[in-house]
């Protein structure tokens, strides 16, 4: 049997290694020269090796993918961020908020700066969510149907026939922040975390954003020795070692049904039959592929309406530096591994996205800092450092009409000027800058619409809902063969490979299923 994968973002990867695994024959066609989607790595600058897309890997260290395909033996190594997160004092040169792996560190660190009261409740916030987000990592292990689910979370404490803890979930992380904290900057802190999903914390079904922050004290985010696209270049190396084809530079430009199977017609002019496709990129190119392989127009139309991108995530600015920022009051030790949270109100989320959904800039850019050079100094040269200056909320289409090309650079300065806020000097440290608007994600990663997360991460997005009902299950309705994977499906964006792995058992599920009649009539 032969298997053509469509794109070579991460969970299209690790589809390809579970079935070359397997013993299928598996081609990975990927348009770009460059590997791995949004999870790879580039020399931006002379000696420094630049993520293209993102930084620290949360999710994929919990899902078990990394040990199943032993990508340890094929060169991945990650070290802990810890800290894995950071808030710095206030205008007033206040203490940092510092998220140790270790609980009790961070509890004595929060009762210092922001009381006892917020101390007990972090811990009990942590003993809370933590089992609960473990069951959601259960729950993003397969397609999201509602036995599966269920088998999820079964065990958790359900009072009241479960109304209490399905509350808890379908609410707003805002609301779980003022159920738990008092101290706003550690709310901020906490929503700023739970925000990198994308939706504001204002929004229902985000609680579980928030609560994810738990599992962190059980395992922190990582950093992959050498730059993101080290998980990508394992992953090829495990899938060429099992036999596995991947091609570069070459675009998919239709998938056309042919009696039984799939043709996978290419830029360069080649067509590749095969058995089953996995379509690893943004659903809604999919869908674009589809078409220019004659599949019925009014279904694509119909799910294409229905599916929304959303008006744009964030923005990056990429920087080599002569020095990491230094924050007053601050050792770079508890600053520099991990997630730098540069909020101290939830007032500043909420106009940025407020100013997003008009298609507006932000009236002052909300900045996660990452500067993993102090973690791996592999990435730099000797005597610089480089930084990922995330900001959110960014749209993709300007509400006065105007080129993102007129506003990336001075977006670049203020987003700079923002970390000098809390560090001050840091803008006299750099010395280059490479910035990537919504419009530059788009082109460059195929990221449509800027949103790192392909589609909403709403809660009529997520689960049995993404990117839609009849798609959820990641087989698509009239043409069999044909799977999904990557952050358009469940469980959504970030780095877990979960999707992935779940296409990949769907098709030696069916391969298997579609052998047993052959084996009854013997």
């Amino acid at each position: 049997m032969t298997v053509v994968v469509v794109g070579s973002g991460h969970n299209a990867l690790v589809a390809a290694c579970y079935l070359a695994r397997a013993g299928e024959q598996v081609t990975v066609l990927e348009r770009d020269e460059v590997l791995g989607g949004a999870v790879s790595t580039v020399e931006r600058f002379p000696g420094h090796l630049v993520d293209r897309g993102s930084s620290a890997h949360i999710m994929v260290r919990h899902t078990g993918i990394i040990e199943e395909l032993r990508l340890s033996r094929f060169g991945l190594r990650y070290i802990d961020c810890d800290p894995w997160g950071f808030t710095p004092g206030g205008p007033d040169g206040g203490a940092p908020i510092v998220f140790h792996r270790d609980l009790d560190r961070t509890c004595a660190g929060i009762a210092e700066v922001c009381g006892a009261r917020d101390a007990a409740a972090y811990r009990r916030f942590v003993e809370i969510w933590g089992p609960r987000s473990a069951r959601v990592m259960r729950a993003f292990a397969g397609t999201p149907t509602p036995g599966r689910l269920l088998r999820s979370f079964w065990g958790l404490d359900a009072r009241d026939g479960g109304s209490a803890l399905s509350r808890e979930f379908l609410q707003t992380g805002d609301a779980l922040l003022d159920a738990y904290f008092d101290d706003e900057r550690l709310k901020a802190s906490l929503a700023w975390f739970g925000a990198q999903s994308g939706p504001p914390m204002s929004e229902p079904g985000t609680a579980p954003m928030v609560g994810f922050a738990a599992l962190m004290h059980t395992l922190p985010p990582g950093r992959a020795v050498g730059g993101s696209g080290a998980l990508t270049a394992a992953l090829v190396a495990r899938l060429r070692a099992d036999g596995g084809v991947v091609s570069s530079g070459d675009a998919v430009t239709a998938l056309r049904q042919v009696g039984t199977g799939w043709r996978v017609s290419t830029a360069s002019g080649r067509n590749l039959d095969a058995d089953t496709v996995i379509a690893g990129t943004h659903v809604l190119t999919t869908l674009d592929l589809l078409r220019d392989g004659g599949f019925d127009g009014a279904v694509l139309d119909d799910w294409q309406r229905r599916i929304r991108v959303g008006p744009g995530i964030g923005m990056v600015v990429r920087l080599a530096t002569s020095a990491l920022p230094r924050y007053p009051g601050s050792a770079t030790a508890e600053s520099a591994n991990g997630l730098q949270f540069l909020v101290s109100d939830r007032r500043q989320l909420r106009r940025a996205h407020g100013a997003a959904s008009a298609g507006d800039l932000p009236p002052r850019p909300v900045v996660l800092a990452m500067s993993f050079s102090a973690l791996d100094p592999s990435i730099a040269p000797a005597g610089e450092h480089q930084l990922s200056l995330w900001a959110q909320w960014h749209p993709y289409e300007l509400a006065d009409g105007s080129d993102w090309a007129v506003h990336a650079e001075p977006e670049a300065d203020r987003i700079i000027a923002e970390v000098d806020s809390y560090a001050p000097g840091f803008a006299a440290s750099v010395l280059r800058r490479h910035v990537q608007t919504p419009v530059d994600l788009e082109r460059e990663l195929g990221l449509r619409g800027g949103n790192v997360m392909h589609v909403e991460m709403s809660l009529d997005q997520m689960m049995l809902w993404r990117p839609l009902p009849e798609l959820s299950g990641q087989r698509v309705p009239g043409a069999p063969g044909l799977y999904l994977t990557g952050a358009s499906t469940h469980p959504g964006g970030g780095v877990s490979g979960a999707s992935g792995r779940s296409a990949a058992r769907l098709v030696l599920h069916d391969r298997r299923r579609n052998r047993l009649p052959l084996l009854r009539r013997r």
